[in-house]
């Protein structure tokens, strides 16, 4: 295997990139170069194929609802084997509000059926009522003890997970995945869906380093400790993210 090297793959960045979620792949870039970690950036849009072996993080954005119909129609198609062997083969893979919904069975649009990846056990609905919207923070475990999220969601769809799928976090504010079970995204393997946008990365500095160093272990073999950085203006970001939704 070649040395430390993140090696990231955007998934339509053109069709799936709302509430400038294009952030967070600037924000892994800008932790990899400062820690003088070598940073690759592929995209990959529709038509398009891709080499699971070449790409060690995959980033899919959220979009509007008739951007995902399109979507997922090209994904099922030019990339599901790909995307499921990647994640298999211990890819790190954040999907973010629409990419989110489109990791599961299907997604139900009114009489609009659409299918999904279906590599995480879950289905979303567009239920009648208010769209789900507000600051909203969650306690996750990814692996080094409890930490709290904080972001800003927008859906109209309602996730529930099946029997064989882990929710990313509990919500301690906001609505979550549907507003009835308290629960917000999903984690498998090294995946992880979830509604927060915000752009989330940047209010969250220790998920991107957690997803550099998972990316840098695929290649390596090895989980590294990153050095740490002055990360002051990033700490301001979260408190003020948990604030917002401390007051709903």
């Amino acid at each position: 295997m070649s040395g430390p090297e993140v090696r990231v793959l955007a998934l339509y960045p053109e069709q799936m990139n709302i509430y400038a979620d294009r952030g967070n792949i600037l924000f892994l870039q800008r932790r990899s170069e400062w820690r003088g970690i070598p940073f690759r950036y592929a995209a990959a849009g529709p038509g398009d194929g891709f080499d699971p072996a070449e790409h060690d993080l995959i980033y899919i954005g959220g979009g509007q609802d008739r951007d995902q119909v399109l979507v997922a129609e090209d994904m099922l198609r030019s990339k599901r084997e790909a995307i499921a062997a990647a994640v298999e083969d211990g890819a790190a893979l954040l999907a973010v509000c629409g990419g989110y919904q489109l990791l599961g069975h299907r997604y139900e649009l009114g009489e609009e059926s659409i299918p999904g990846l279906g590599i995480a056990d879950l289905e979303t609905v567009r239920e009648p009522g208010p769209r789900l919207i507000g600051n909203v923070s969650i306690e996750v475990e990814l692996g080094e003890g409890p930490r709290v999220l904080a972001g800003f969601e927008n859906h109209g769809g309602r996730t529930v997970l099946g029997p064989s799928a882990e929710p990313l976090g509990r919500v301690l504010h906001g609505h979550g995945n549907n507003d009835r079970d308290g629960y917000e995204g999903v984690k498998r393997l090294n995946l992880i869906g979830t509604y927060l946008h915000g752009p989330l990365l940047p209010k969250n500095a220790w998920l991107a380093d957690r997803l550099i160093a998972l990316a840098i272990a695929r290649r390596t073999g090895f989980l590294p400790e990153l050095e740490p950085l002055e990360d002051d203006l990033e700490a301001a970001s979260h408190a003020t993210a948990l604030r917002a939704a401390e007051r709903g």
